[in-house]
């Protein structure tokens, strides 16, 4: 026995705030303006009790078990891009950190200029009086 029976399903957008209930007759018709896809899902019969049931039992199986085997390899390969982006930021977060260092090194100036002019008239008035008390001659 042959069937021809398919399921016709349509999409289109529509506000997120509409009901169901509240979605016009034309929703889905192509001449209404609205982008809508369709697609056919062609319907297979199968009696559990025929060699073709238990083949297709066995497709589905072993389609199962070969997309639980993709869907796993898929998440490992997340996983290790993930892990690769976490690697990566902690390696960008540092470089930035090292940047942020040398260049409050850079901006910190140390010693002021007034500072070391403060220090060098010190000396030189020291140095003076110690020159003088040293050099005046003896008194008798």
């Amino acid at each position: 026995m042959q069937f021809r029976d398919k399921f016709l399903i349509q999409t289109t957008t529509v506000d997120p705030n509409t009901d169901v209930d509240d979605l016009p007759s034309d929703t889905f018709n192509k001449d209404s303006g609205r982008l809508t896809e369709e697609l056919k899902l062609r319907v297979v019969y199968v009696s559990p009790t025929s060699p073709q049931g238990s083949t297709r039992d066995d497709t589905v199986t072993n389609s199962t078990q070969n997309l639980d085997t993709s869907s796993s390899q898929a998440l490992q390969q997340l996983k290790e891009e993930r892990d690769a982006s976490v690697r990566q930021a902690r390696h960008l977060q540092q470089e930035l950190d090292m940047l942020k260092r040398r260049r409050n090194r850079r901006s910190d100036p140390g010693f002021s200029f007034t500072f070391a002019m403060f220090v060098g008239l010190i000396g030189f008035l020291f140095g003076l009086l110690l020159k003088l008390s040293l050099s005046s001659p003896p008194t008798q």
